[in-house]
């Protein structure tokens, strides 16, 4: 005799993003390479600029080792564009999964920020393994910090993701727009320079951006002597609020209107 298992809405939901979580990880690793060369590209990246950002700027950069200044830049800056580029194209590439009534965007944008954090784990492991293999200095003095940094980091890249993956499915045009505005922020972000290389009087013209927040508080979680001067945990954690908030109501709104679309 078959049992029939009943399953609540959040088991359901739950089987939903692990189901699609799976898909993205079949579909992100189905090359030769796989999940090695997920994790081998960015590292290698990140060795090669700040190889050479020591080589210009000395080995040490506001009492931090330049590479572990230049690693946590990269890492992060990488984290937020990959996460939203992925939680923006995750609504689209899954529409034809809508067509079942447990399967909504929202399941998609958090399977494919659960996908991003995924790599950036194993991205992670990949240059403290190879800095405890050259000798690097290896130090955390704050884990909790760098953890809720990270996390923040990510829920305001799926927020700002969210917003662009519905957009996206009214007009499509706005993924060109999306790839447009992101590009400067590699370089607004505080990834090669520290916002302490800037004059004070500048200092507003920068750390209204979330991401440089998220990663010069990361530097100082890491090492505390290079100093929190000019950005603040409860703005960044404010923000991404304010925005996590507003991109839950949008979709909320108009996310039935998107997909029949």
């Amino acid at each position: 005799m078959t049992t029939v298992i009943k399953r609540n809405k959040w088991e359901i939901w739950r089987d939903v993003i692990f189901a699609l979580f799976a898909r993205e990880i079949r579909t992100g690793f189905n090359d030769k390479f796989g999940l090695s060369w997920a994790v081998i590209s960015p590292v290698v990246f990140i060795f090669v600029l700040a190889f050479l950002r020591g080589r210009l700027g000395g080995g040490e950069t506001h009492t931090m080792p330049t590479f572990t200044f230049m690693a946590i830049g990269i890492l992060f800056i990488q984290s937020f564009l990959g996460t939203l580029a992925s939680t923006a194209r995750a609504i689209k590439q899954n529409k034809a999964l809508y067509a079942f009534r447990q399967v909504q965007p929202i399941s998609a944008v958090l399977a494919g920020g659960l996908f991003q954090i995924l790599i950036k784990m194993f991205v992670t492991i990949g240059i403290v393994i190879v800095m405890y293999f050259m000798g690097m200095d290896l130090q955390m003095s704050d884990p909790l910090l760098f953890l809720s940094c990270f996390f923040l980091l990510t829920v305001f890249a799926m927020a700002i993701g969210l917003v662009f993956g519905v957009a996206e499915l009214f007009v499509k045009e706005v993924s060109r727009i999306r790839e447009l505005a992101t590009r400067p922020m590699f370089f607004i972000s505080g990834v090669f320079f520290s916002l302490q290389d800037f004059p004070k009087e500048y200092w507003h013209f920068l750390n209204w951006n979330p991401v440089l927040q998220a990663i010069e508080l990361t530097r100082y979680s890491v090492y505390t002597t290079y100093g929190q001067e000019g950005v603040s945990f409860g703005y960044l954690a404010g923000i991404v609020l304010v925005f996590t908030f507003f991109a839950l109501a949008m979709y909320q709104i108009t996310w039935k209107q998107a997909i029949s679309r």
